[in-house]
């Protein structure tokens, strides 16, 4: 198990030392995220300001709610880089997808549909607050056997999970990935939540963390979050691979 409390913290570091998100929603009018192109330019920059230098953001694929494809994505990340570049802000940006597991996502990838990839060929996906899809495992494993590489989405959030952590494991057994996020360890989104981030990274189960970006209030207390002793040290200590997908991006 791995310790990230016999050294002291690193009191300057921003998000420089994880060089790459892997999960936000930019993409302008297509979720639950930035309205507009103006407010994901604005969003971008300070996340620029934080010290991120790659970006992969994450529309959800939800059929009920937002039922996005590779093509709607597309058309949203090419208005949003024109915006972009029309600002003078120069930063690598591409778009992945936060695949919704249900009925719908076991179709696509049954019926051999294109799917919004992270670098290495990893395939970002939620499920329900409430309680896992009947299919889960044989989601991540169907996931496999077509060369995608499951990433979990913040882990952490699942409460149904916590209260049978041996479902983790399993999780990572079948070789699931795990993302955290950001704000979990500062208690945005509960004290429950916030104590399940902690167990898993003292655990050593996260491999990536992200900040799931929004809005600007999310941008606010990632910037807050910067000030929090323990979330300096784990950017300090805790070995996220977030800078290993900068390696697969040539980065």
């Amino acid at each position: 198990m791995l310790s990230i409390f016999n050294k002291k913290t690193t009191p300057t570091l921003d998000y420089a030392v994880l060089g790459l998100d892997l999960h936000s929603h930019l993409v302008p009018g297509i979720d639950d995220g930035a309205d507009s192109p103006e407010t994901a330019v604005a969003l971008i920059r300070q996340l620029i300001d934080m010290g991120y230098q790659r970006l992969y953001t994450t529309p959800h694929v939800m059929s009920d709610l937002y039922p996005n494809n590779p093509d709607s994505i597309s058309d949203g990340l090419s208005r949003l880089k024109q915006a972009l570049q029309q600002a003078g802000i120069q930063i690598e940006i591409d778009a992945a997808a936060e695949y919704y597991m249900d009925d719908t996502f076991e179709h696509l990838i049954t019926e051999d549909h294109e799917l919004l990839t992270l670098p290495g060929n990893r395939v970002l996906v939620e499920m329900s607050f409430v309680s896992a899809p009947p299919g889960l495992f044989h989601y991540i494993f169907r996931l496999q056997t077509k060369g995608y590489q499951p990433v979990l989405a913040h882990p952490e959030r699942y409460l149904f999970l916590k209260k049978n952590f041996s479902q983790y494991e399993r999780l990572k057994e079948y070789g699931c990935e795990f993302q955290l996020n950001l704000l979990s360890l500062i208690g945005h989104y509960g004290q429950p939540i916030q104590e399940t981030a902690h167990k898993l990274l003292k655990n050593n189960m996260i491999d990536f963390i992200g900040t799931d970006l929004h809005h600007q209030r999310h941008a606010e207390l990632l910037q807050k979050a910067l000030a929090d002793k323990m979330v300096q040290r784990y950017l300090s200590q805790y070995p996220f691979k977030n800078t290993e997908l900068m390696a697969v991006m040539g980065g």
